[in-house]
């Protein structure tokens, strides 16, 4: 007896579980918001003054390191601008670590001449340059930089880099002097006003007192006296 397997068709049923639709989006990428005009601007401002707060420090210290380093080609190809920048307002010593204290007392003072329109020319009385630098000092637990110093290192400078009959024969001598000038001219105009054509400073030299002195002494006599020649001040005349 013969047997016949009927093959049943088999049909496989895939079973799929109902789920969310998700449909999909193109991405999109949010812009970011706009800065105003003005904002833009001082953020621009800003970026810039950095930039030249950098690039200008980086070219002072490059000038002062060809200051004080030894003689180079750099330094002897450029040293008219290197001393253009160095002084004298960043002039470097060291007497921090070998100071040399000061053996006189130093009175600069100074006068002032106009030229009138007539031609006839106006002199003015000495006015006491280092009496208010000594009135800016006394009794101020903070006194200021300037008063202290700017006067004093202005004629430090100008006494070592002059001779004896005031000719300035390096340009850093020049610098000093026109240095000097514009602060006794800056200082006057500020005290006493007016038109200013001409300067001329007298120094007066006492020794320091010496230690131990009883209060109420004489101030000593004046040791040294040096006058120096009038200079034109352009920048106050009118």
């Amino acid at each position: 007896m013969s047997s016949s397997i009927d093959a049943a068709d088999v049909k496989e049923t895939q079973h799929s579980e109902p789920g969310p639709v998700v449909q999909e989006c193109p991405d999109v990428v949010a812009a970011p918001p706009k800065l105003p005009k003005g904002a833009r601007l001082l953020r621009a401002g800003l970026c810039a003054a950095v930039g030249s707060c950098l690039v200008t420090s980086v070219v002072h210290v490059l000038l002062v390191f060809l200051h004080v380093a030894p003689a180079n080609t750099v330094s002897n190809r450029y040293g008219s601008q290197i001393n253009a920048w160095v002084f004298p307002f960043f002039e470097q010593n060291w007497r921090l670590f070998a100071p040399d204290p000061e053996s006189v007392n130093r009175q600069i003072l100074a006068r002032t001449s106009h030229i009138d329109s007539d031609g006839s020319v106006q002199v003015s009385p000495w006015f006491d340059l280092t009496a208010v630098d000594g009135s800016a000092v006394e009794h101020q637990v903070f006194p200021s930089h300037t008063a202290q110093n700017m006067l004093r290192r202005a004629w430090s400078g100008y006494a070592d880099s002059h001779g004896g009959d005031d000719r300035a024969r390096t340009e850093r001598a020049v610098i000093m002097r026109k240095y000097l000038t514009n602060i006794a001219a800056d200082r006057l105009a500020a005290q006493k006003g007016g038109a200013i054509d001409f300067v001329q400073l007298r120094v007066v030299m006492r020794p320091v007192a010496a230690p131990g002195s009883a209060v109420g002494d004489r101030s000593p006599k004046p040791s040294e006296g040096r006058l120096l020649p009038w200079w034109k001040v352009t920048r106050h005349a009118k």
